[in-house]
């Protein structure tokens, strides 16, 4: 049995304690309605005041797909590593993306919804479909995988 029965959400502190990250590479700011490591969203508030959107456009800030994928990615990250215990002692390594379509440009002011949802799981490697939207709008998806070892 995992210990994630009665987790149901977490925010920003939960995740610092679960993933590596941190800013300006920590891309999400809390997960809800997690279902152990079947299904969560991960939430990312885009603001114009992020580092990407000095470069990525002047006059015209759009986030970058890549950024995207690895918000999903550590949506995906944090339901794993949440039914391990925690992330005690483990890493979570980004291992294959595929199916990636991106569909609508985000921008600043925009509240991104990465929805994962797993369809399998190998001894030690993670599947999971990701979808982003904006305001009930698909913005991009893609399907991830992911390996937790041992720190």
């Amino acid at each position: 049995m995992n210990d994630t029965t009665s987790i149901d959400s977490a925010g920003i502190q939960k995740l610092m304690s679960v993933l590596p990250h941190r800013y300006p590479f920590l891309l999400i700011d809390k997960v809800i309605k997690i279902r152990g490591d079947e299904f969560g969203i991960g939430i990312k508030n885009v603001s114009a005041n992020e580092p990407q959107f000095m470069g990525h456009f002047p006059g015209n800030p759009i986030m970058p797909g890549v950024l995207m994928i690895e918000g999903m990615a550590q949506t995906g990250g944090v339901l794993a590593l949440l039914t391990q215990g925690g992330g005690a002692g483990k890493l979570v390594f980004f291992m294959t993306i595929d199916k990636v379509k991106f569909r609508k440009p985000v921008i600043p002011g925009d509240v991104v919804e990465y929805h994962m949802t797993k369809f399998a799981k190998k001894r030690n490697i993670w599947f999971y479909r990701g979808e982003a939207f904006v305001e009930g709008k698909l913005v991009a998806e893609a399907e991830l995988s992911a390996m937790l070892a041992d720190a």
